[in-house]
């Protein structure tokens, strides 16, 4: 592996974790970093390409459970939260209801994305949906919400966030301003979606990483396992600090301002295409 192959599994994994839990779409951003730069699949193949995008994706997910160890380790009892009311905390249970409807749809489905998705146009209109989902969530969720802490979620609103979190199937949507904006619009302040949708992501993005690595395994080449680490390591690093930058600004700043760049993006991209 030569070290400019490196440098770009080094700039995928930084592309990675500093858009995996801001709502712009961390699969979308990979998909045209790569597809229209820097070219992995020429070198790597199409499927182990592919692969390479949900493996970094485990970098990003240490570093939620660096952040949120104390209320992970509580879901399982392994740590007693304080300053909770009995009998109201946060539950595992919460947490399954909330990633039921992604999980049927995206064994279900796997193939069909893989196929027919992953690419630059689909990423486009993903991008524009996904932008007005945010816009309309914050122009109609309520002025004062009544769920201001994870301890207060209804099974009810975990299942409705989970619902909507299926359309981050379609890439360039993406998984946290769908689920953001789902959480908002069913009476959660924009902290509290956030942090539920950092939470879910733990299991359901080692559930998709695990299925996709042992489905397209014989296509990995060993002598590419320092461009998987490569990428690995920088997504870690990357996550931990966009995560804490993210959860400072995302109560002040809500969704807007992160539609309002998705859809620059995508006037970008679409003058780039029919160019």
């Amino acid at each position: 592996m030569e070290l400019f192959d490196l440098l770009k599994a080094l700039i995928l994994g930084f592309v990675e974790g500093m858009t995996e839990f801001a709502p712009v779409s961390s699969t979308g951003h990979l998909i045209i970093v790569d597809d229209m730069w820097l070219r992995t699949s020429e070198f790597l193949g199409k499927y182990s390409a592919n692969s390479f995008k949900i493996f970094i994706q485990l970098g990003s997910i240490m570093a939620v459970i660096v952040v949120f160890w104390k209320r992970l380790f509580s879901l399982v009892g392994l740590y007693k939260m304080k300053d909770t009311t009995p009998g109201s905390q946060l539950k595992l249970t919460h947490v399954i209801v909330g990633l039921i409807p992604a999980g049927i749809l995206g064994v279900l489905f796997e193939d069909f994305i893989d196929e027919y998705l992953f690419s630059v146009e689909t990423v486009l209109v993903g991008l524009v949906i996904g932008a007005i989902l945010m816009i309309v969530a914050d122009k109609f969720g309520p002025k004062v919400p009544k769920t201001q802490t994870l301890d207060q979620i209804t099974y009810k609103q975990a299942f409705t966030v989970g619902l909507v979190q299926c359309l981050s199937l379609w890439p360039g949507f993406s998984r946290s301003g769908a689920t953001i904006s789902g959480g908002v619009l069913f009476g959660m302040s924009h902290r509290t979606a956030a942090d539920f949708t950092f939470i879910m992501a733990v299991p359901i993005m080692f559930g998709a990483s695990f299925l996709t690595l042992m489905k397209n395994w014989e296509d990995i080449d060993p002598n590419h396992l320092s461009f998987y680490i490569v990428g690995f390591i920088s997504a870690f690093v990357f996550a931990l600090i966009s995560i804490k930058f993210f959860l400072k600004l995302i109560g002040r700043v809500k969704l807007t301002p992160f539609a309002i760049y998705r859809l620059v993006l995508a006037a970008v991209l679409f003058v780039i295409i029919i160019l």
